[in-house]
């Protein structure tokens, strides 16, 4: 929905791991719009080549494996919507990496937000690096003027960034 309703032309996935979301995302595509989908994990490219190349969207998905904090600065391209369901305790990493790269008006969507209710219940171990990671990446984006942000409370918590 959230595709159809933005029209990007380019889409940006961060953590591709079975590659689900890609193609849901790739349904909404519209004309000669391009999904680019990183997995850091390589043991996963052969699982997710197979369901990619059986999928009408084949043509649009384009899937990159290796770091992306690394490999999507070496791209030239401005990215409409942009998907974080990655490495946790880098979501502040990829947030401040996608900005600069999205177009004014476009979007940013971050999954497991909420992770568990651990950002929540005040609890966290020092030890817990992923849900420090989470909430060091909610109190950034909550601060931050340069995008509207609202985080919908459903399962394990969605953030829409919207850049300004």
């Amino acid at each position: 929905m959230f595709v159809r309703m933005i029209r990007p032309k380019y889409v940006l996935e961060l953590g591709t791991f079975s590659g689900y979301s890609a193609l849901c995302m790739a349904e909404g595509l519209e004309g000669d719009a391009q999904l680019h989908t990183f997995e850091i994990f390589d043991e996963q490219e052969d699982f997710i080549r197979k369901w990619f190349q059986g999928s009408p969207y084949a043509a649009r998905l384009h899937l990159h494996i290796g770091d992306a904090l690394k490999l999507v600065p070496e791209m030239d391209v401005q990215w409409d919507l942009a998907f974080i369901d990655a490495d946790k305790r880098q979501y502040t990493d990829y947030y401040e990496m996608l900005l600069p790269r999205m177009r004014k008006g476009g979007f940013i969507l971050a999954d497991n937000t909420l992770w568990y209710g651990h950002v929540l219940d005040g609890q966290t171990k020092e030890s817990d690096l992923q849900t420090r990671g989470i909430m060091e990446f909610n109190d950034l984006v909550a601060a931050d003027c340069r995008v509207d942000k609202v985080i919908l409370p459903i399962r394990d918590g969605l953030t829409i960034i919207r850049v300004r």
